[in-house]
């Protein structure tokens, strides 16, 4: 959970030639995936990608990360760059003390697109509950993660002998398979 307060502010608006105040207000955030949910309904694409959003669409995750009820649309213009940065620390942090090897992390990506949806299925298949949809997004990937690896022995890192084995199998049958000699 991410806590900002915002200052208090005057903001120009040209269009109506007024000022507009703008309250002080403590924003309560949290990077979930009920968030990213909320987001994807809008948007329609997929959060998690490597397509780079537009301050447009981080700013309306920032508005779909909110808990704090009734912010004024206007807080969120009023966001300083610390305040921005501060979010996407909090984004990026993992959120848990558990780390994973590289060649384990990929093992639940696969390359695809990710969506919300595709996280609850996960969710479902390893039996993790839905209340877990509240807490940060990058614990809740690392315990689907873990999950996946404790329910898939047979996914264990393979020894040198194992690969060199299971690659001399694979060459043979390819070489059945095509009537070849190598």
């Amino acid at each position: 959970m991410l806590q900002i307060v915002t200052q208090a502010n005057e903001l120009y608006n040209e269009e109506t030639n007024e000022f507009i105040y703008v309250k002080p207000q403590k924003i309560v955030m949290e990077h979930s995936l009920l968030s990213i949910s909320k987001w994807e309904s809008r948007w329609k694409k997929p959060f998690i990608s490597k397509e780079q959003k537009t301050n447009d669409e981080m700013l309306d995750y920032i508005r779909c990360m909110t808990i704090t009820p009734k912010v004024d649309y206007l807080t969120y213009a009023n966001l300083t760059r610390d305040q921005i940065k501060a979010i996407n620390d909090y984004i990026n942090d993992p959120a848990t003390a558990t780390t994973i090897s590289d060649l384990r992390r990929n093992s639940v990506n696969s390359g695809r697109a990710i969506t919300s949806e595709l996280i609850y299925y996960w969710m479902t298949a390893q039996n993790i509950p839905f209340e877990c949809e509240k807490w940060h997004l990058n614990r809740l990937l690392t315990l689907i993660r873990i999950a996946n690896i404790e329910n898939n022995p047979k996914k264990q890192k393979m020894g040198r002998r194992d690969i060199y084995n299971q690659n001399r199998a694979l060459n043979a049958a390819r070489r059945a398979k095509h009537n070849t000699r190598g």
